[in-house]
């Protein structure tokens, strides 16, 4: 019963990412169904830690808010908060919220474009937000209403997806589960500004998939929690 349900989860997500026949779409279940090593028990104790976790996360760091859009705020104007389209569970869209990083009209030309080290569209605030990670801040909203997860995948946009599948298909093997708000790539291989880094990052969370447990999930918010308290550039 359980292969029969991951069976409709993953037709779900493939037709929602992109239009395959039937064979192709079996084949990516169980390719899904083989290399994501948690079961259906850890799946809800995580989405409960999730949907716990950010409650108090937004309470506990409301004082964090104030102070970044009342900074936000005197930095210039704008809107302190965005969103963007990403693509998460099933492979479906969602908007992610961030603080906002960069100048209005960055991508004025349309063509989506990855932020470079020292680029010369982010703000004063908003480099040092990105470089600490707290532009992240927003996403415990999505971890809340059940778009994203503290743990797993980062999220990207479609016109990379597209890209990154071109190199390496196994991409949509990720959409069997919630992308996160921190990872292991996020801890070691840092923003992704280049090709050879997103697929790094592929690499690294095709492996968290295959390996995570919520023992390992703990680690991996421990980390970063020790990491942004300890001012650390990542």
């Amino acid at each position: 019963m359980a292969y029969h349900r991951s069976v409709a989860k993953s037709l779900t997500y493939t037709d929602g990412y992109r239009n395959s026949n039937t064979s192709t779409q079996m084949s990516v279940v169980k390719k899904t169904a083989d290399i994501d090593a948690m079961g259906d028990i850890q799946k809800g104790i995580k989405r409960g830690v999730d949907i716990v976790g950010a409650l108090l996360g937004m309470i506990i760091l409301s004082p964090v808010y104030v102070i970044i859009y009342a900074i936000q705020k005197i930095d210039g104007k704008g809107p302190v908060i965005y969103s963007q389209e990403r693509i998460g569970l099933h492979g479906k869209p969602f908007k992610i919220y961030k603080y906002r990083t960069m100048i209005e009209g960055a991508e004025e030309d349309g063509v989506p474009q990855l932020a470079q080290q020292d680029d010369s569209r982010l703000t004063k605030v908003g480099k040092m937000l990105r470089e600490h990670h707290l532009d992240e801040l927003p996403q415990l909203w999505n971890v809340l209403v059940g778009d994203m997860s503290f743990v797993g995948y980062r999220p990207e946009r479609k016109f990379f997806i597209d890209m990154i599948m071109e190199k390496n298909p196994a991409y949509e093997q990720l959409f069997c589960s919630r992308p996160g708000v921190t990872s292991m790539a996020t801890l070691y291989n840092g923003y992704t500004d280049t090709m050879d880094k997103m697929l790094q990052r592929l690499d690294m969370d095709l492996d968290y998939l295959k390996n995570r447990s919520l023992w390992l999930d703990m680690k991996i918010i421990g980390k970063t929690i020790l990491s942004i308290v300890g001012w650390k550039k990542f």
